[in-house]
């Protein structure tokens, strides 16, 4: 928890997944194969993000800033 924020992009479809997988999707502010997202960084965010590990990446903020 180096930073305040982290940033989701969706890498793969939800299309097949179970209901509660693309409720998490729409929860993190995803929808769509590329769109990305800057959210806290928090026990609750990381814990969506956990759920679905296989269709998001995820970088932190200070790697985003870096680059």
């Amino acid at each position: 928890m180096s930073s305040g924020e982290i940033t989701v992009t969706q890498i793969r479809s939800s299309i097949g997944s179970k209901p509660k997988t693309r409720g998490t999707l729409r929860a993190l502010g995803l929808g769509r194969i590329g769109k990305t997202n800057t959210l806290p960084d928090r026990p609750e965010i990381r814990g969506m993000i956990a759920r679905v590990p296989h269709l998001i990446e995820v970088r932190d903020g200070a790697e985003k800033a870096s680059d």
